[in-house]
């Protein structure tokens, strides 16, 4: 990584820490807190909530009918989706101990606390509890997959790619045979870290 490289990945950083301060100070505003995990709602906060909901019967009248009759196909993904969990989760037990690799957990990925908000009827919930399983698996599949990368083939691609990995900024330069042979081990040890500080570096 250039000393320009490593400015902005320290930059974003900075940008990142920033950008949490504000949604902290957000939360604030709409009364509520989260504390060693567990969140919390300002007094009254829950009740005001309840004011806003809506009635699953009223919101199935409220819906179009191409959202009712898609929400089958929708739902039909989430075989393959728990087919993946599960032969990534088993991929992970098998062979990132074989390659000292620290296991992604689930847990930080995947997050059901939206079925703590009040203004959401039965069948809200249930979706938001489906989009998070999707989301939140599909974000465990990726780093499950960017550190498999990290340890066979950390090399930036010759073409520009969208939204790479939070890891892919460390990669190799393209065409860099040198720094690959030099720095391949270096990478590997970072990841066995898992320090994304080390990862950056």
């Amino acid at each position: 990584m250039t000393h320009r490289m490593r400015e902005l990945a320290e930059q974003i950083v900075r940008l990142q820490s920033e950008l949490d301060r504000e949604i902290e100070s957000r939360r604030k505003q709409l009364g509520w807190s989260l504390k060693e995990g567990l969140l919390r709602f300002e007094h009254g906060i829950a009740a005001e909530h309840r004011r806003f909901k809506m009635g699953a019967a009223q919101y199935l009248v409220r819906s179009d009918w191409a959202t009712i009759l898609t929400a089958p196909v929708i739902y039909a993904a989430i075989v393959p989706l728990v087919l993946l969990d599960g032969c990534m989760s088993l991929y992970q037990a098998v062979c990132f101990p074989a390659y000292r690799i620290p296991r992604v957990r689930r847990a930080d990925y995947i997050r059901f606390d939206r079925s703590h908000l009040a203004y959401l009827n039965w069948i809200e919930a249930l979706n938001c509890r489906y989009c998070s399983y999707a989301n939140g698996l599909i974000a465990y599949v990726r780093e499950i997959a960017s550190r498999t990368e990290q340890y066979w083939c950390p090399i930036k691609h010759a073409l520009r790619i969208t939204d790479p990995h939070q890891r892919y900024l460390a990669f190799l330069e393209y065409g860099d045979a040198e720094g690959y042979r030099a720095r391949l081990d270096d990478l590997r040890a970072a990841l066995r870290q898992d320090d994304l500080a080390t990862r950056q570096a």
